[in-house]
């Protein structure tokens, strides 16, 4: 298992939540100049937010080839409860040869020097520690998936929906800022997890697959999987537009509100997407330094909003203080 927490922030022009604006060049020089190459998400560094110009990512939905083997193919494979994730070192050194003509996230990261560009790349290369400590809580709290919609928001590795999706859930759907991340992580650890019995390991560490059609994967569980990229708001609107719009008994998410920016954002997906008796489980730092965000200010956000109830489920003070909330609906109460 290998976590990567040490990285700064670079605000550009647009968020993955709403169409966002951003900072004038004068500012975003000062901010540069400023920075240390701290991990954002874990409380260090220097951000700061000013006028803004207007700019938009829609929201795409991503399938999985017939042929996977391009997708697994000299794959290092790491494994921590249970799930078995890729190597994300490995993927950024694919990624910064080969990645130029798309999203380009790896070199665009190291020029920056940066591994959080707001509006660029929103860090779903990384494994944050806060998914751990929410799968951590659903095995202790034997919380029940079976049979349930689930929305792994702002996935990443994904590791949250697979877990819900090894747990008998009904659907699962994985949402990232990122085609890149969706297409180079999410659903090459989707595969994994769902073909393990067919996944070998060579004296090298590197994946290999017995099978290499999609047909040979174990299709209930790939069945239940879609994957999207796209900012928060464009997600929403594409699932209010299904027939019948889209509706999620559980919605997860892990280290989405270190920037008061994107709240709002964050909130419409809540209010629109979760099931009325459905249920929000967060995981977050108490505070995220240099944004400002955290779960005190995204719990005020929530109180003034009035639409939901939110509760801290557990604290964990070990290092930087890390939560996990749950909201669910006034009305439920």
């Amino acid at each position: 298992m290998s976590f990567q927490f040490n990285f700064n922030i670079e605000e550009t022009e647009t968020s993955p939540g709403e169409c966002e604006i951003s900072q004038p060049k004068e500012a975003n020089d000062i901010n540069r100049s400023q920075q240390n190459p701290h991990d954002e998400r874990s409380g260090c560094g220097n951000h700061s937010t000013s006028d803004k110009t207007v700019s938009c990512k829609p929201a795409t939905e991503h399938h999985i080839p017939e042929d996977v083997s391009s997708m697994l193919e000299n794959t290092v494979v790491e494994s921590s409860l249970g799930l078995q994730f890729v190597n994300v070192s490995v993927v950024e050194m694919t990624l910064s040869s080969s990645d130029v003509n798309r999203e380009d996230l790896v070199n665009k990261s190291i020029t920056s020097n940066s591994d959080l560009i707001s509006g660029v790349y929103e860090g779903g290369m990384k494994i944050w520690e806060c998914t751990f400590d929410l799968i951590r809580y659903f095995e202790d709290e034997d919380v029940s998936f079976e049979g349930k919609s689930v929305l792994d928001l702002g996935c990443g590795a994904g590791l949250l929906g697979i877990f819900s999706l090894k747990q008998n859930a009904k659907v699962v759907h994985f949402q990232d800022y990122n085609s890149t991340v969706i297409e180079k992580i999410t659903i090459p650890n989707v595969l994994i997890n769902c073909d393990s019995d067919n996944l070998t390991e060579n004296i090298d560490g590197v994946a290999s697959k017995k099978r290499a059609k999609k047909s040979d994967v174990k299709s209930g569980l790939l069945n239940k999987c879609h994957f999207f990229s796209g900012e928060w708001s464009h997600f929403t609107q594409l699932m209010q537009n299904q027939v019948p719009p889209m509706k999620y008994d559980i919605i997860l998410t892990s280290e989405t509100v270190y920037n008061p920016t994107y709240y709002s954002a964050l909130h419409e997906v809540f209010q629109n997407l979760l099931a009325n008796d459905g249920i929000v489980y967060l995981a977050s730092k108490s505070h995220y330094f240099g944004v400002g965000g955290g779960v005190h200010l995204f719990e005020t956000f929530i109180m003034e909003s009035k639409l939901f109830n939110i509760q801290t489920l557990k604290i964990h003070n070990d290092g930087l203080q890390r939560m996990l909330l749950s909201l669910v609906f006034k009305h439920k109460s």
